[in-house]
């Protein structure tokens, strides 16, 4: 007996992509990784789950509890997620299953329970997303971490990147390094990065040569490279910027001994620091800042009693050692700071203490609004000084002049202004950069070194303490010794 064809059926519209409502599981909203499943079988996929009752999104959004995968690995699948989530805006956190739960759940005409053989296994880390905010000043970055030689060679690609005059490229290297710093613990694969934010692909490749071959060609590449070391070189005199030290590179100078020798126009501040390039280039020990801020207290009480010094930047955030000291001069009473700094430098000049010094005054008005000085690029608009101090060093091992000369920044904030000083000048610079960025990004307002500003309320927010600023951020407080971002 002969087959009669069966009557082809006409062909449904396929469905939209989008939601289509709650279906028969409101609780259950899937989503289906297109990547190794294809556009077609996915197609066919949401359809079936559809059919069923299942509700199925075209697209992630922090609706979806259930992320569907085939053939990818968690990890893979975990990043995807994180890519989605920045697109959308959205966050969730959703089951990450294999195509195994999707195939039981359809045959069974229900969502059938998540057993650990439906999970895809992603690595320790790659959790920490939620741990891992994508701002630096809602992580806590401690001091010290376990992910020293990824963090040396990431920061020497940014340093590399900034004396070339690429801002973008430095950033980025410094914002994958802050991720780092970070981590609870130390990363052993590439695959453990997962998910975490500002991680770019360069940084991965650099990342996973020092974890597989212990260094990466490139970093090596670089500091064995004449430009960045002469860059290094000059920028690290006080005074010195990438511009001025790029245009010497450019000149054929390559030395200390050939700025001297080619009569090298220097600025007063640079031939100070020239003069004494050894000594500032030598980590200033926390018992020197101390004594150094007991120092610079003493002459502020000689001058104004009642009156503060506070020490601030690395020190600050707990590092035994640091580049420079930087000291903050406050008295409670508003006005009274006025006319402090020039009688506290003169006495300390006329004691023989100070061995150069160039102070600037205040130049910040709290009426100039969001884009008050400061906002911005430059930090702030205090009266200041910025110092060389002659340090007696006795005793030390080595010494044989018996002082030391150590780079001294003198700030005097208002005492309105103190908190938002304290915070400004205790960094890291990293930490402080993205504080401000959150601040404009997240919240719609100017911080800076003076105030903070609300830009949708036309208002200065006051602050008596660090602790207020965060809570009008919105963000948790975070203490200085795990600001090391």
């Amino acid at each position: 007996m002969a087959l009669v064809p069966l009557k082809r059926r006409r062909r449904a519209p396929s469905p939209p992509a989008g939601p289509l409502g709650a279906g028969r599981f409101p609780a259950v909203v899937l989503c289906l990784v297109e990547k190794r499943m294809g556009a077609s079988r996915r197609a066919f996929l949401t359809q079936l789950a559809r059919a069923k009752g299942f509700r199925v999104d075209g697209a992630y959004s922090a609706a979806v509890t259930h992320v569907v995968s085939e053939q990818n690995s968690g990890d893979e699948v975990a990043r995807w997620l994180e890519q989605q989530r920045e697109e959308c805006g959205s966050g969730g956190d959703p089951a990450l299953l294999d195509i195994s739960w999707f195939t039981e759940s359809m045959g069974a005409g229900r969502p059938v329970e998540i057993e650990s053989r439906h999970r895809l296994k992603v690595t320790a880390l790659a959790p920490l997303r939620q741990q891992m905010a994508p701002y630096a000043c809602q992580r806590r970055t401690p001091l010290l971490h376990s992910n020293q030689l990824l963090t040396e060679a990431l920061e020497t690609l940014a340093e590399e990147a900034g004396f070339s005059g690429s801002e973008g490229r430095s950033l980025a290297f410094t914002r994958a390094a802050s991720v780092l710093k970070a981590l609870p613990g130390r990363l052993s694969t590439p695959e453990e990065l997962g998910p975490l934010p500002g991680i770019g692909e360069h940084s991965r490749r650099v990342i996973q040569d020092v974890l597989e071959d212990g260094v990466s060609v490139e970093v090596e590449r670089v500091k064995l490279s004449e430009r960045y070391r002469t860059m290094k070189l000059f920028t690290k005199i006080f005074g010195v910027g990438v511009r001025t030290a790029s245009r010497w590179y450019q000149e054929g100078l390559r030395t200390l001994v050939d700025l001297q020798e080619r009569n090298t126009k220097l600025t007063r501040q640079q031939q100070a620091g020239l003069r004494h390039y050894e000594d500032l280039n030598t980590p200033v020990e926390r018992g020197e800042a101390e004594s150094i801020g007991q120092m610079v207290q003493e002459a502020v009480q000689r001058f104004l009693p009642g009156a503060s010094v506070t020490l601030a930047g690395g020190f600050r955030r707990g590092k035994p050692r640091g580049h420079d000291v930087d000291l903050l001069l406050m008295h409670p009473e508003a006005g009274r700071e006025v006319g402090l700094l020039s009688r506290v430098v003169s006495w300390l000049d006329s004691q023989g203490l100070i061995l150069y010094q160039h102070s600037q005054e205040n130049s910040f008005t709290l009426h100039e609004g969001p884009e008050a000085p400061g906002s911005r690029d430059v930090l702030d608009r205090f009266e200041k000084c910025f110092s060389i101090f002659r340090l007696e060093v006795r005793g030390s091992p080595g010494a044989a002049r018996g002082w030391k000369a150590v780079r001294v920044d003198l700030v005097v904030a208002p005492v309105s202004q103190f908190p938002f000083a304290l915070l400004g000048w205790t960094g890291s610079r990293h930490f402080e950069r993205e504080l401000r960025r959150f601040a404009g990004h997240e919240r719609k307002m100017v911080l800076n070194s003076h105030t903070l500003y609300d830009t949708r309320r036309n208002l200065f927010l006051p602050a008596a303490s660090e602790e207020e600023i965060f809570q009008h951020l919105g963000l948790e407080y975070v203490p200085p010794a795990q600001r090391n971002a």
